[in-house]
């Protein structure tokens, strides 16, 4: 156990972003309690009410507030990527024991390519059958339409909370560019924000003020039939007053391309979900337009929502 712990703290302490307590991590990150989610209950296609999300299927690994001359992506298959180096080095003797990396990588669509990177790790094997095994051994297309994000601003300008809501729901790959990079021991999900000119002009609008803000992001993968229920989120972090100066500057480990992308289609009611936050920034006070964001309360002990559908971003 002693040298899980030793490449555990190795990773999380080499990042260029420390972990700080959630409560107090100003320009670090934290992992969020798993209550602050709302995610779909055992009965919700029957109730439609939602329930705290409770314990994380992965354990938190590690974030890289990262930059480059180009988009930074495929950072796993890297060997030369800090992360991936660690555990090469920690199990390069045993690999029956090799942990299985999951990455999260958010390009933020700036001129210096900054790049949110959160890794979480499982050390148990994945049950076949399970809909994490389906979602691993599944194509592009299965993937697109299950991979779901919940962020919360937990503090933040008014602005900022109006243009993106407390809390928004969305299936990343019906909204954004997704591309998977999988190996034998990790899975990767590189997230271009700026293929989406609304999500770009928000991230945009965020950026300004990313040095005042705490923003908590959960990944999940969405349960859309009975014996998927209840939703488990995969892993969350907390990012809290992020300096842009903080960034590591990294060579690409290859160009980015298009393979692996799929286009995504927004619906309409995506759409308007977050043309409301722009409205209420313009208009505030003014009437709401049918298919809008939906207000939700965090604090709640469950939430009833009937309209947290594949396709709809929800706040």
């Amino acid at each position: 156990m002693a040298k899980e712990s030793d490449w555990i703290d190795r990773i999380r302490s080499e990042g260029a972003i420390p972990l700080l307590d959630p409560e107090n991590c100003s320009n670090g990150w934290a992992t969020p309690p798993g209550d602050a989610f709302m995610v779909r209950g055992p009965d919700y296609f029957k109730s439609r009410v939602k329930v705290p999300a409770g314990d994380y299927l992965l354990k938190p690994l590690g974030f890289d507030w990262i930059k480059s001359s180009s988009k930074i992506s495929d950072i796993l298959s890297n060997p030369q990527s800090r992360v991936r180096k660690v555990i090469d080095d920690e199990f390069s003797q045993c690999h029956e024991n090799k942990p299985f990396v999951w990455a999260f990588n958010l390009q933020v669509p700036t001129k210096d390519n900054y790049s949110a990177v959160a890794y979480f790790a499982s050390e148990e094997p994945v049950a076949e059958g399970s809909l994490v095994d389906r979602f691993l051994r599944g194509d592009n297309g299965f993937r697109n339409s299950r991979l779901k994000l919940i962020a919360n601003i937990v503090r933040g300008p008014w602005i900022v909370r109006k243009a993106v809501g407390e809390q928004a729901i969305c299936i990343i790959g019906r909204a954004l560019h997704c591309k998977y990079c999988s190996g034998e021991n990790f899975m990767e999900v590189d997230i271009d924000i700026g293929s989406s000119m609304v999500a770009s002009a928000i991230v945009h609008l965020a950026f300004g003020y990313i040095s005042c803000l705490t923003v908590d992001l959960a990944f999940l993968i969405e349960s859309q039939e009975q014996s998927e229920l209840p939703e488990k989120i995969l892993g969350a972090f907390r990012f809290s007053n992020l300096n842009p100066a903080s960034a590591i500057t990294v060579e690409p480990s290859s160009v980015a391309s298009a393979d692996g992308l799929q286009t995504p289609v927004p619906t309409t009611r995506w759409w308007q979900s977050i043309g409301q936050g722009f409205s209420h920034i313009l208009h505030p006070g003014g009437p709401h337009q049918d298919g809008a964001a939906i207000a939700t309360n965090t604090q709640e002990a469950k939430v009833t929502d009937g309209k947290d559908s594949p396709n709809d971003l929800t706040k």
